[in-house]
């Protein structure tokens, strides 16, 4: 065989090495720290005297195994997706945003006021691009203060969105409950226009349950999110910062500017969540509809490891484990499902780098 037919065989392994390896580090340790929950999971089951197996199928039945189950963990993740996105998008440039609950709130109002001005004879796709532009710009205007603070001034991005979410929240809650709200209930009137369609009006198997096409929009904002961070400059420069922002700087790279349209970029995505109840469940804005949404979002952007499409799929198994809290409460608390999440984060932030020094090792040994 000649040297060239050995040179030709040789380069699909060495051009495929990088590929495994990326792979290997992106899903090796999230499926080892899903199995130490899983094991966490099983001791806490087996503490209330029941059959983990026996738990595990009634949380499959009762989420993924049912029409009306399968869309309310469609509509539960879809609002994950857009806070966890905004969080890793965040985290990409090297900021920690915790400002995602007043952001989805603030464009979860703001879609609802744009639903009330239009005319109820609005065609519906011009109705839904104001609504969520509306919804999009609520959020970027509340993701923005933290941005020009740290930037202008130097304060912590976390301590700012923190006090952010108070400030919003109680600024939202006095304009309901002053001057906007049905009576004797602390909402708006029902929209006039822009109403996303549920999923029970495609298939009625879904009927009763909140899912609608706002999680379309949810997987074409991760998408454009992928786009923009790994097939543009702008995120090219967004990430560098986020890797080292002094070397960043030398390069040329403007990181106040970076850190200000990542801040902005990160509220406009978590205020796009707000459509998901405000225009395709309620049909009005709630004062309260985002609780605990955006702290969440924070384990799933964790958990997807910073990844827009990982986002989308941690998005799922923490809507999946919301939803199955309530299918497994005749078996053991509904808590505990609040417990386990708890631990698949803590089980990422300590398997993940262990994992990853084992495998770099390992390399290192088959390398010698």
């Amino acid at each position: 065989m000649s040297a060239s037919s050995l040179a030709g065989e040789a380069k699909p392994t060495f051009a495929a090495a990088p590929w495994r390896e990326r792979a290997e580090e992106a899903l090796i340790p999230p499926l080892v720290a899903l199995l130490v929950a899983l094991i966490c999971g099983d001791l806490l089951i087996l503490s209330y005297g029941q059959s983990p197996a026996a738990v595990y199928r009634l949380l499959l039945e009762g989420t993924w195994g049912n029409a009306y189950g399968f869309g309310q963990v469609l509509y539960k993740a879809t609002t994950l997706s857009f806070t966890g996105l905004a969080v890793s998008f965040g985290l990409r440039a090297g900021l920690f945003n915790i400002g995602g609950e007043s952001q989805l709130a603030a464009g979860g109002f703001a879609a609802a006021l744009m639903g009330l001005v239009l005319p109820a004879g609005t065609p519906l796709f011009f109705a839904l691009l104001i609504c969520m532009i509306a919804a999009g710009a609520a959020g970027g205007v509340v993701g923005s203060v933290p941005a020009y603070l740290k930037t202008r001034f130097g304060a912590h991005e976390v301590i700012v969105t923190i006090m952010l979410n108070f400030i919003v929240l109680a600024l939202l809650n006095w304009f309901i409950a002053g001057h906007l709200h049905v009576p004797e209930t602390l909402h708006t009137p029902e929209i006039h226009a822009g109403v996303l369609p549920r999923l029970a009006d495609i298939d009625s198997r879904f009927h009763g349950s909140a899912a609608n096409l706002a999680l379309i929009v949810a997987v074409l904002i991760a998408t454009a999110v992928w786009f923009y961070l790994f097939r543009t400059r702008g995120g090219y420069d967004l990430r560098a910062v986020g890797l080292q922002p002094q070397a960043a700087e030398y390069g040329g790279i403007s990181v106040n500017r970076v850190w200000m349209r990542a801040l902005t970029f990160s509220g406009a995505i978590a205020g796009m969540g707000g459509i998901n109840y405000v225009l395709g469940y309620k049909h009005y804005y709630e004062d309260g509809f985002a609780s605990g949404a955006g702290f969440l979002g924070i384990a799933v952007a964790l958990v997807g490891r910073n990844h827009p499409f990982g986002v989308i799929i941690a998005a799922f198994f923490f809507a999946t484990l919301s939803q199955g809290g309530l299918a497994i409460h005749a078996f053991v608390p509904k808590q505990m499902m609040d417990v386990l999440q708890g631990v698949v984060i803590i089980a990422v932030a300590t398997a993940v780098p262990e994992v990853r020094r084992i495998l770099r090792g390992a390399r290192g040994r088959s390398d010698a």
